[in-house]
């Protein structure tokens, strides 16, 4: 491995700015150690040399985020992507020279981190540039003792987390350490969004675990960006490329233009809310309805957000587009790069069974997850042919057609319903006790008007919803967050909620309640 050099400096990775996080750039001019809060920084030169360097167009997984970043900019961080690894829980203890090694071993294992974005003169159409060697800049923070030592990681990973990639020059990872004493404690990882997605950033935290222990991560990835780009590009990608898209045309011809056709209020400002629901009712009726009735928890998400959505806005036909991860091939599990691409999920909530009384939210399970695997099968596609079907749809109706309704299940693995009998309704009411819901973030521009996210927090789910405030005010948001709580606690609890009474779910909850 490439010999590591630590030097002092006044800067901190992570600006935006290329002439500041670039190679070759004004790092090593600038000495002195910096301090954020009580822990003196210094920045390690983390020297890598890959096995080879390449030039291929974008994948269409890294071309459909870019597309993204562009029309997100300047607020484009918003795509970054960040991780702590804590180094200090157990194993053998990890050096500063050590965990510098095992960082130029994780860059020159994964192309993705040394692949740059190569930019027209416009600033248009972009390729990946692989460089085979390089210098990254790591942050190096000390602290007094563990729980500094805690504080000063996650206060790094906020810090690099705020600002744009400087995506031509900029390496796509930002990275730093904590210490106390000659042990490093956490390792602390910021991904722009083109390198990686979420699943990509998990490989990237275990190999980077296992390097530190064990000075070795396994065999390389089974196939790489550049390799994924040129099949993509090629006649069999070009193929299944039109496959999928004809799935999106027939999708979009089902169902109305887009989900939020009208502003309903003026904006706030910033414009964009997010509200977000931990529910630990939640996650135990998510994996309930899902083993009663034999489809996925993810399935019961996106059916819960699609009714209520509908239903909201009056629509027969919901139209959603869930993030699709786009790894069952065996090649792509430990692929570190932007597979995840937008699909097209299509339900008629008035095809709800044949039963004589009223439909309720199950009735839609096994329809809805035939959808869902429709719509996962057509994820993989050319974005510039993607955009070329949506505006030929432009100009054959004269109206936009695109869903603005996105929902994103960001859990690498579903956790399965415990054993033991199915939650009563009592022990849900009770759990619902401890459902919390805030406010905890806004932003000016975001290119979408609905954006629903996944996570778990312990024994619970996390349920965030990002909104366009003009489309849906911060009650309205709170009220989409609340109703899939009801509807699928209720479901769970033998009461599965008849589809003509899923709009009084949404009925506005008083503006003095929902500030931020």
């Amino acid at each position: 491995m490439a010999e590591t050099v630590v030097e002092e400096t006044g800067t901190g990775v992570g600006s935006g700015s290329a002439e500041e996080t670039g190679p070759g750039s004004a790092l090593a001019e600038e000495t002195g150690p910096r301090y954020g809060s009580a822990s003196a920084e210094e920045t390690v030169a983390v020297e890598f040399r890959g096995a080879r360097s390449g030039r291929a167009p974008l994948t269409w997984g890294q071309r459909a985020i870019w597309h993204a970043i562009r029309r997100t900019a300047p607020n484009d961080h918003y795509f970054n992507i960040g991780r702590v690894l804590p180094l200090a829980d157990r194993g053998r203890p990890a050096t500063v020279d050590g965990a510098a090694a095992a960082l130029t071993a994780l860059v020159e294992r994964h192309e993705s981190l040394r692949t740059r974005l190569e930019l027209t003169a416009d600033s248009g159409e972009a390729a990946q540039d692989l460089a085979a060697t390089g210098t990254l800049p790591v942050t190096l923070a000390r602290a007094q003792d563990p729980a500094e030592a805690e504080r000063t990681a996650h206060a790094l990973l906020d810090r690099l987390s705020a600002t744009r990639f400087a995506y031509a020059s900029e390496w796509p990872v930002r990275a730093a350490l904590v210490a106390v004493g000659d042990r490093v404690t956490h390792a602390v990882l910021v991904l722009c969004h083109l390198a990686a997605d979420g699943h990509g950033a998990e490989v990237l935290v275990r190999d980077l675990r296992l390097l530190v222990r064990r000075g070795s991560a396994g065999r390389p990835p089974a196939t790489t960006p550049l390799d994924l780009a040129r099949e993509q590009h090629g006649e069999t990608g070009r193929r299944r490329g039109a496959a999928a898209l004809a799935h999106w045309e027939a999708g979009y011809r089902a169902a109305p233009a887009t989900m939020f056709p009208d502003p309903v209020a003026a904006p706030r400002a910033p414009r964009f809310w997010t509200g977000r629901i931990v529910s630990p009712a939640l996650a135990r009726a998510v994996a309930a309805v899902a083993a009663a009735h034999r489809v996925s928890g993810s399935t019961v998400l996106l059916t819960a957000a699609a009714v209520l959505v509908a239903a909201g806005q009056g629509h027969r036909t919901a139209a959603v587009m869930p993030i699709v991860g786009n790894r069952t091939s065996t090649a792509h599990r430990d692929l570190v790069t932007t597979l995840s691409q937008d699909g097209l999920f299509i339900l008629d909530t008035g095809t709800a069974g044949a039963s004589p009384s009223p439909p309720t939210f199950t009735d839609l399970l096994p329809t809805a997850y035939r959808a869902a695997l429709r719509a996962y099968r057509a994820a993989v596609y050319d974005p510039a042919e993607w955009d070329a079907l949506g505006e030929r749809l432009r100009t054959e109706t004269g109206a936009e057609v695109h869903p603005y309704c996105c929902f994103n299940d960001m859990r690498l693995v579903e956790r399965p319903a415990p054993p033991g009998p199915a939650p009563t309704a009592a022990e849900l009411a009770e759990l619902r006790g401890r459902t919390a819901f805030g406010f905890p973030a806004t932003q000016e521009r975001v290119a979408c008007r609905y954006c629903l996210h996944i996570t778990e927090e312990g024994d619970a789910l996390a349920v965030s919803l990002t909104a366009d405030t003009a489309y849906l005010p911060p009650e309205t948001i709170r009220a989409h967050l609340s109703g899939i709580e009801e509807l699928i606690v209720a479901a769970a609890s033998g009461r599965s909620l008849p589809l003509t009474g899923v709009r009084d779910l949404l009925e506005a909850t008083p503006e003095e309640e929902v500030r931020a």
